[in-house]
């Protein structure tokens, strides 16, 4: 099993974007937190989340190619360098237009905090603070209603995704936040508190 550093340096190798490594560091911190709190293998889901976008600098697939782009080119990768299957499935599994279904607790976590974390680094940014520390669910509620902030971030998923974790939606934002308060430093949420 390839270890957390490798996945690492494989990130590195495809992805220059700090803001894009911030994402995916960020979805790694929702993701270990609820391996822990799942008692799964932390290890294997870290790396799944922490890998899941990987290729997309590279082929960001805007077409949405179920075999061609990201992740496509994720799973070709990954299968040559020898990563679980299990963590090549949870990533085609991300993307809806890739056909992979949503079948193990691993594979509904990652689809479940990508398009949140991304929300939640969003929310932050625009706080008086910038920090996630004073981040509360009712703001995150309130700008998920405003359809031209982070326009790019789908509600429909985030609100998917804790339904596909049996989650009230309040919850899994509220997780999440805590989440990411652990590694604020590390995600540059810290902001000015």
């Amino acid at each position: 099993m390839p270890t957390r550093e490798d996945g690492w340096k494989l990130l590195c190798e495809y992805t220059a974007s700090e803001s894009l490594r911030k994402h995916m560091l960020a979805v790694e911190a929702c993701v270990r937190a609820y391996a822990r709190k799942m008692g799964a293998d932390e290890e294997t889901w870290g790396l799944a989340a922490l890998l899941h976008d990987f290729d997309y600098e590279r082929w960001p697939n805007h077409e949405h190619s179920p075999d061609q782009g990201h992740p496509s080119e994720a799973a070709r990768i990954l299968r040559e360098r020898g990563y679980p299957e299990e963590i090549v499935r949870a990533i085609l599994s991300h993307a809806d237009y890739c056909h992979f279904p949503r079948l193990t607790p691993l594979e509904h976590t990652l689809f479940a905090c990508d398009e949140l974390a991304g929300f939640l680094t969003a929310c932050a940014y625009v706080r008086p603070s910038k920090s996630i520390l004073d981040l509360e669910v009712d703001s995150v509620k309130r700008r998920m209603k405003d359809k031209l902030f982070a326009k790019g971030v789908s509600r429909e998923d985030v609100r998917k995704g804790a339904e596909e974790l049996g989650v009230p939606l309040e919850e899994h934002i509220a997780f999440c936040i805590a989440a990411l308060r652990e590694h604020s430093d590390a995600l540059g949420l810290r902001g000015s508190l």
